[in-house]
This record gives C-alpha cells, sequence and structure tokens, in this order.
C-alpha cells in the first residue's frame, strides 16, 4: 500500500464576502500501510483536507463544493506512493457520514457500486466473505430504506473493501451512530482493516475514536486549518487498552490540547487570534512536547 504525502498545501473558500482561508501550508506524510486519525476543534480544515487528498481539491479543475461555498486548492501538492493524486488512475476509497449508499440500488448492488464505477471485476469469492463477515448476506435483495444505520454502514465498509483501494478516507463515518453501535462498527473496521492494512485517514470528532483507530493522531488548529502537533500511538488498536488508565490519560490529553487551541484561538479577551504554531513532526505518545505538557 502507497504512503499519502501532503506538500504545504493551502486552500480557500469564495463565499459572497470574499475567499476565506481553509488551510494554510499544510504539510503530512502518512506512513504506508497505517491509520492516521485527523481531530481537532470544529471548523479546522478537516473534511477540506480530506477532500484534497481525494483530489477533489485541485488548481487544474479549481473548485468543490462544501456546504454551499466553492473551494479551491491555492497552493502545494498531494502524492500518493510518490504519484500526483489522480482519482481516475487511482483507486480511492472514499466513506461519508451519510453512508452514501443509493436509495434505488438494493444492498448487493450498493456493494459493488465502486467496482462497476472504476471499470474494476468483482472477485466473487471475496465478495461473499466480506458479506459474510459484516452480516449482510442475508440483506442483498434489500433496499437502504429497508437498513438500520448499523446496517447502512456495513454496507458501505463492505463497497469500500470490495473495491481494494489504494488508499482509504473515512470522513466521519460513524459519527451518525449511536455510541454502542459507534463502537461495535469500530471494531468491525479493524478486523478489516487488520487484513488489507490499506493506509487510512480517518476524519473523527471523538477522541476515543482517534486512540484506537490512529497509529497516527493528527491535531489541527483551525482559522485557517494547520497542523499543530502529529502524534504516535501505541494504543492503536488494542481492544484490552481501551479501559486501561493509559488510555484514559491520552484521552484526557488529547482532550486538553483541544481546549486549549480554542483557547488560543479565542484569546483570553473573546476575540480571534492567530493561528497555533504548526509542527508537523511526530512526537511519540506520552512524551512531553515542545511545551513540556505532553499533547496539551
Amino acid at each position: 500500500m502507497p504512503e499519502i504525502h501532503v506538500d504545504h498545501i493551502s486552500a480557500s473558500y469564495r463565499t459572497p464576502h470574499g475567499a476565506t482561508p481553509a488551510l494554510a501550508d499544510v504539510h503530512l506524510t502518512v506512513p504506508r500501510g497505517t491509520v492516521c486519525a485527523v481531530i481537532g476543534p470544529s471548523g479546522c480544515g478537516k473534511s477540506t483536507l480530506l477532500k484534497a487528498i481525494a483530489g477533489l481539491l485541485t488548481p487544474s479543475v479549481g473548485e468543490s463544493r462544501d456546504e454551499g461555498h466553492a473551494a479551491s486548492l491555492m497552493a502545494g501538492r498531494v502524492t500518493i506512493g510518490g504519484a500526483p493524486v489522480n482519482p481516475r488512475q487511482q483507486s480511492i476509497g472514499y466513506m461519508q457520514q451519510n453512508y452514501g449508499l443509493l436509495p434505488w440500488d438494493t444492498v448487493e448492488q450498493n456493494v459493488r457500486l465502486a467496482c462497476r464505477i472504476k471499470g474494476k471485476p468483482v472477485d466473487e469469492a471475496v465478495f461473499h466473505t466480506l458479506c459474510a463477515k459484516l452480516g449482510i448476506e442475508n440483506l442483498l435483495d434489500r433496499y437502504p430504506r429497508a437498513l438500520s444505520g448499523g446496517q447502512q454502514q456495513r454496507v458501505s465498509l463492505a463497497r469500500v473493501f470490495l473495491l481494494r483501494p489504494d488508499i482509504l478516507l473515512m470522513d466521519e463515518p460513524f459519527s451518525a451512530l449511536d455510541a454502542i453501535t459507534r463502537e461495535e462498527m469500530q471494531e468491525v473496521f479493524l478486523h478489516l482493516w487488520q487484513e488489507s492494512q490499506v493506509t487510512t485517514v480517518l476524519v473523527t470528532h471523538y477522541v476515543e475514536e482517534a486512540l484506537y483507530l490512529g497509529q497516527h493522531i493528527v491535531l489541527m488548529s483551525p482559522h485557517p486549518g494547520t497542523i499543530a502537533r502529529v502524534i504516535e500511538n501505541p494504543l492503536a488498536g488494542d481492544e484490552a487498552a481501551r479501559g486501561s488508565r493509559a488510555f484514559q490519560q491520552r484521552s484526557q490529553e488529547l482532550r486538553a490540547a483541544i481546549r486549549q487551541m480554542i483557547r488560543r484561538e479565542n484569546g483570553a479577551d473573546g476575540r480571534m487570534t492567530g493561528p497555533a504554531r504548526q509542527n508537523s513532526q511526530a512526537e511519540p505518545a506520552g512524551q512531553d512536547g515542545p511545551d513540556g505538557k505532553g499533547a496539551e
């Protein structure tokens, strides 16, 4: 699986009031065969970063749509395995929080959809194995409206893993689920990922999700979006560690780091201040950062 390299990209949105910076000089490398979890305050550019990696924001195409506004990549580039990102040439799996299922297609048709769009033949053995592992083999003739949220997410997972993508991008894929179902789907994803080890970028609002799934955790600061810190996370994928004191301590540190960024952005008097200093050098989890406070 190829690595992902984000090379000093900047992006902005055009609104009726002019251009609004969304990302500023973001530099990041996601090692091959790892999960990188991206977390930070609302409005810090997490989803915009994911779109840039997916090749949806390019200087040549010029714009994409996000919340009714047009976004464009102003500087920098993204490479996958050393080659410039190109969704037509590369296989990029993209999971959204609304599952992305076509309501007029059956479960089976939705699972096969990505392969059909990319013109890739479906490995029937893999198709049936995935459906069995995800517990949807008896739902193939149903339509999305007849499925629960958890079942729809299983269909979405089956589709993206059947594609066998070069990279996988996930934009808060489990956020619409209740807490119990969300944890269940994290387990399901992790088991599938461990078999393929596809290079993955996961955007999330949930600290525990970032800690459980991400070998690397990217903290982003807002206005405009920059990378405040990249943390190596040895707790990723360890189900036994989920209830440990170390996991809880790391969770508290990440929350403190996000709260600190929000306070710094708002300033002591409530006014917006400049973005946090960007530092995309990885720091081993549990060790002090430059300010001597670990992730805080």
